[in-house]
């Protein structure tokens, strides 16, 4: 089961939306907490029609990396290598210790992140500080060491151009959005190529197929970056 590491719970809820064709809202999210919103480390399975049967995946949601009380980055490397236990909450004053409870000691395969996602929102590129940056470079350099491919998803593009809030399907025409992108891809190192733009279910009731084929596109590509993770460690672990 591919572990997929995200900074945000709506693109969880947006991608379980997304699967069981309605609207859906599990994860928790909220639109005036001005902190990180999320406190807990919490691990989301996707259930299929039958109630018994989830798809071969799991989303793990983190707290936000906000430069003063945001996620320890220590933490995020735990997480990353599977040594953060399901309900952690985390400590923005300090990292999870091996005497912990929630301190996995022997994670298994299925505890072991295989993709990190690092979700942003468009709006706020321009406001990410050089503290958040260089946390982003410092995990980002630990996931290369393992192995763990990286992407990310930048949300909220309809609030970045006024063409994609016409229409969705101008997402890739739009000179400010692929300016956010190039910027972004600057700051973090992220590859063009593995940033994905899309847009939330955050004010609709119901589904939306433009919507829904971005959302379907990055999903596609993450899974397969995981499926390449698993492959290429299995054939490591044979030689």
């Amino acid at each position: 089961m591919a572990q997929l590491e995200l900074e945000s719970p709506v693109s969880s809820t947006t991608v379980q939306s997304l699967l069981h064709g309605r609207m859906y809202t599990l994860a928790l999210a909220d639109n005036i907490f001005h902190d990180s919103f999320t406190r807990k480390y919490t691990t989301y399975k996707i259930q299929k029609e039958s109630p018994e049967s989830f798809y071969p995946f799991v989303f793990n949601d983190i707290m936000g990396l906000d430069p003063d009380k945001g996620v320890q980055v220590e933490d995020v490397k735990l997480a990353l290598k599977g040594h953060v236990k399901d309900g952690y909450r985390f400590k923005p004053e300090s990292a999870l210790s091996e005497e912990d409870q929630f301190y996995n000691k022997y994670p298994t395969a299925n505890d072991k992140v295989h993709v990190l996602v690092c979700v942003v929102d468009v709006s706020r590129i321009h406001q990410m500080n050089k503290i958040t940056v260089e946390k982003i470079w410092n995990i980002r350099q630990e996931a290369s060491h393992l192995g763990i491919p990286q992407v990310a998803i930048l949300t909220r593009i309809d609030e970045a151009c006024p063409k994609i809030k016409q229409d969705l399907k101008n997402v890739y025409r739009s000179k400010s959005l692929k300016e956010k992108m190039e910027q972004f891809s600057a700051d973090v190192g992220i590859p063009m190529n593995c940033i994905f733009p899309v847009k939330n279910y955050h004010e609709e009731i119901d589904l939306n197929n433009d919507v829904d084929s971005l959302l379907l596109s990055t999903l596609k590509h993450i899974i397969n970056f995981g499926e390449d993770c698993i492959n290429f460690k299995k054939s490591q672990s044979e030689c």
